[in-house]
């Protein structure tokens, strides 16, 4: 059974290509602060608890993996903070550029000559900021540009191996990143994404023959609307 890591597996997006891959019969190794055994009823499903915003974690979880034969990887794990840029502390600037990009890069190039040698499929999920500049999203953006711009170029580097990569833009998701956030998408129909639209565009990855590669997915919703939080 072909396996697959999947960052950021324990909710939202993540969590929803995790599902879709057990779905597919790969074997998922999911990683996340959280995640436990019982986060998913499956045989086929391991669980690594690794913070991701933390050096030393993303160091020990690359030494676990070595003992690995990975198929896919997907970077899915991380968070936004939308402030003008001189409000947001120096800890959550580290924080959000290692998580959003820093690990991201150390894990694919741990995990790259097994990804090469498989002939397997790199997927960062990025964002749709990552093709445009919006108030208040300058770290994020930067971040999300900065990782599509690294799968963009591992993408010219590898491409005489059998190695698939991909970068996928989503728009507004319906997920707990916004918990935390003075906005969430629109609760209107049509009027953002479900976590379930890209875990059905990493199928759609999957499916296609071989030698076509997307490299770059992005989705839209239909219609647009954010909700402000009291």
């Amino acid at each position: 059974m072909k396996k697959a890591v999947v960052t950021g597996a324990s909710s939202g997006i993540g969590l929803a290509i995790t599902q879709k891959l057990l779905e597919l019969k790969y074997h998922v190794i999911g990683v996340s602060r959280t995640i436990d055994a019982y986060s998913l009823a499956s045989d086929h499903f391991t669980p690594m608890q690794a913070d991701l915003s933390d050096a030393k974690s993303v160091e020990d979880l690359c030494k676990k993996l070595q003992k690995e034969d990975i198929f896919i990887l997907v970077n899915c794990a991380g968070f936004g903070r939308f402030e003008p840029h001189e409000e947001l502390s120096t800890e959550v600037i580290m924080q959000m550029s290692f998580l959003n990009l820093t690990a991201p890069m150390l894990l694919t190039s741990q995990l790259l000559r097994s990804l090469k040698n498989n002939s397997g499929y790199l997927i960062n999920i990025n964002s749709v900021e990552a093709l445009r500049s919006s108030k208040f999203a300058a770290l994020y953006s930067a971040t999300k540009a900065g990782l599509k711009a690294f799968g963009d170029a591992l993408f010219e580097e590898t491409r005489k191996s059998e190695l698939s990569i991909t970068n996928i833009n989503p728009d507004m998701t319906h997920s707990k990143f916004y918990e935390t956030l003075r906005f969430a998408p629109s609760k209107e129909e049509n009027s953002s994404l479900f976590a379930s639209d890209i875990a059905d565009a990493v199928a759609h990855i999957l499916s296609m023959r071989k030698g076509a590669v997307v490299s770059e997915y992005t989705l839209r919703s239909l219609h647009f609307g954010i909700e402000k939080k009291s």
